[in-house]
């Protein structure tokens, strides 16, 4: 979202309001006329009109209309009756009236004299307003007299040309206060190249953006709603005041949701807010399917596409991940003015495609969906055909790293006391029965490997509810060792919900060179976390039937890898 560009955005809000304050007809007026001779002329007319008249009672732009006498103190009478005696006179008519309309009427009202002229109605619509006259005394707080001058021309020095096109703004401003709250308006007015300028445009802010940003620095309040946020915290890091940005953040966070999380990743990556940025991944990884599924999913860069496709930690199954690619390579194509063709999706997608975990897919949604695209070559599909059913495994191009959903810090149990050599495999499952205390999900194992030196295993492992023979989770992968005694880690392309007090059959079948194995088994292991010294309590138990002699006490599989 470029700053200042408001194609595509709703209009800016209006952040004045006629109220006793007068941030939208001025407060420090006996009335109010709408009423302007155009532009910056209306302004230095006020100032003139102010500096001839030693009491400002009579209004700021020296220009009253007829027909209404306001309450005012006796000193001002002579300026009243003066000026109710010019009001039917021509050049009353084409005074400035400044401080006289808010925001909106600034941008609303014609400012050619002929459309003045043609509604001499208007101009006598009067109403009665808080006078200038000694306005300080009804301000008992240094904080009430700065707010009163917010988007106020009383005692202004500066003026600014907020917006472009027909958007333009001009908001009148305080060298002090402005200098006073950021240091880029201190060094723009008091530093070696200061301005000396009265007029400053802003193209690149908008207008609703810059209110709220002198709302705060005149007042300490924060104006910011979903259709200005994004520009408010551009604005105020422009700007230079972190106090702002750090209210625009926590309203963003507060309204973090699926539906809107890649868009303010995209927003939070533009303007280096990691923080921000952090709470949007975490938001796509419990709610990867929802975020997937917004609109705003197609809008985001390329750059961003590859930060989530990057992460562990997403939760959805690979094949949804590659169709959402897929909708927003379609997407992409159009802004490049692309035809939508496969070569271009692949083409737009550049890099973020090799981060598409495919052989986390099953064969069957591989086969129905990436293989059919032609966005994959003709060699890529082959090979991960191969990978899906031929043992060993070749060498595929893409991540099979799984990824896991779950939030927390990994832990994992070692059930053997000491390791021996030489642990045959002839097609045989090494197979083990456990149960825990409280809900976890296993999210791989610790396999022994090879007593001959550095060797590759294929392998199958998977977890079986052991009373209804059911497989809850099963990966057919391979490892590398490296003759060590350690454990190597082979893990399930999902996590495997485990419920506390069932019994389970852990299973690992592996092809390969005589392994190490454990000794000194354990029947009971326990996990108790270094935080909150919650305790997991795994029971090992011996799995009846052909477990190529892997017990409680002896064999195989010695460590679970899970979360809680």
């Amino acid at each position: 979202m470029a700053a200042g560009d408001n194609s595509g955005r709703p209009p800016c809000l209006n952040l004045s309001g006629p109220g006793p304050l007068g941030n939208g007809q001025p407060s420090n007026s006996a009335y109010s006329m709408p009423m302007s001779n155009g532009g910056p002329t209306g302004a230095t007319g006020g100032a003139q009109g102010a500096a001839r008249r030693p009491n400002p009672q009579s209004g700021p732009g020296g220009g009253e209309s007829a027909g209404v006498v306001a309450e005012t103190p006796p000193t001002a009478h002579n300026a009243i009756q003066q000026a109710l005696a010019q009001s039917a006179s021509a050049r009353a008519m084409e005074t400035s009236a400044t401080n006289m309309t808010s925001n909106a009427s600034a941008a609303s009202v014609p400012t050619t004299h002929s459309s003045l002229l043609s509604a001499p109605a208007a101009a006598a619509v009067l109403v009665y307003r808080e006078p200038v006259y000694n306005w300080q005394a009804t301000k008992s707080t240094v904080k009430e007299r700065f707010a009163f001058l917010f988007n106020n021309e009383v005692l202004s020095d500066v003026h600014f040309l907020v917006g472009k096109g027909m958007g333009v703004q001009r908001i009148p401003a305080h060298r002090f206060v402005l200098a006073v709250g950021s240091a880029v308006f201190d060094a723009m007015f008091n530093g070696g190249m200061a301005t000396t300028s009265t007029e400053i445009e802003l193209p690149d802010v908008e207008p609703a953006a810059f209110l709220a940003l002198l709302k705060f620095l005149y007042s300490d309040e924060v104006q910011i709603g979903p259709e200005t946020v994004m520009t408010t915290l551009y604005t105020a890091k422009k700007y230079a005041v972190p106090a702002l940005e750090a209210h625009c953040v926590e309203f963003l966070k507060k309204n973090l949701r699926a539906d809107n999380a890649f868009m303010l990743l995209t927003q939070a990556r533009l303007f280096d807010e990691p923080q921000l940025a952090s709470l949007c991944l975490e938001n796509i990884d419990k709610n990867t399917g929802d975020a997937l599924a917004a609109e705003g999913f197609t809008d985001i860069d390329l750059d961003t596409l590859v930060a989530v496709l990057e992460r562990d930690t997403l939760g959805v199954r690979e094949v949804r991940l590659f169709v959402a690619a897929v909708r927003w390579a379609e997407a992409e194509a159009h802004r490049q003015q692309l035809q939508p063709t496969p070569e271009n999706k692949r083409r737009v997608l550049g890099k973020a495609l090799a981060l598409i975990r495919f052989p986390l897919m099953t064969i069957e949604e591989f086969a129905a969906g990436p293989a059919q695209s032609s966005i994959l070559t003709d060699r890529e599909v082959v090979s991960l055909f191969l990978h899906f059913t031929v043992n060993p495994k070749p060498h595929v191009e893409f991540i099979d790293r799984p990824r896991c959903c779950l939030r927390g810090k990994e832990c994992s149990i070692t059930r053997f006391g000491q390791v021996e050599s030489r642990w045959g495999y002839s097609g045989t499952s090494d197979r083990i029965r456990f149960s825990v205390n409280r809900r976890i999900f296993v999210v791989g194992f610790g396999l022994y490997g090879s007593i001959h030196g550095p060797t590759d295993y294929q392998v199958n492992i998977q977890i079986i509810h052991t009373d209804s023979n059911t497989v809850l989770g099963q990966n057919d992968t391979g490892f590398s060792c490296d003759g060590s005694s350690n454990t190597f880690r082979v893990m399930f392309k999902e996590p495997v919900e485990i419920l506390p007090n069932v019994n389970y059959t852990a299973c690992a079948t592996l092809k390969g060179p005589d392994s190490h194995y454990g000794t000194k088994g354990m029947r009971k292991v326990t996990h108790e976390s270094s935080s909150t010294g919650t305790k997991t309590c795994f029971t090992f138990c011996y799995a009846a039937g052909n477990n190529n002699g892997t017990s409680v006490e002896d064999g195989q599989i010695p460590e679970v890898i899970f979360y809680t």
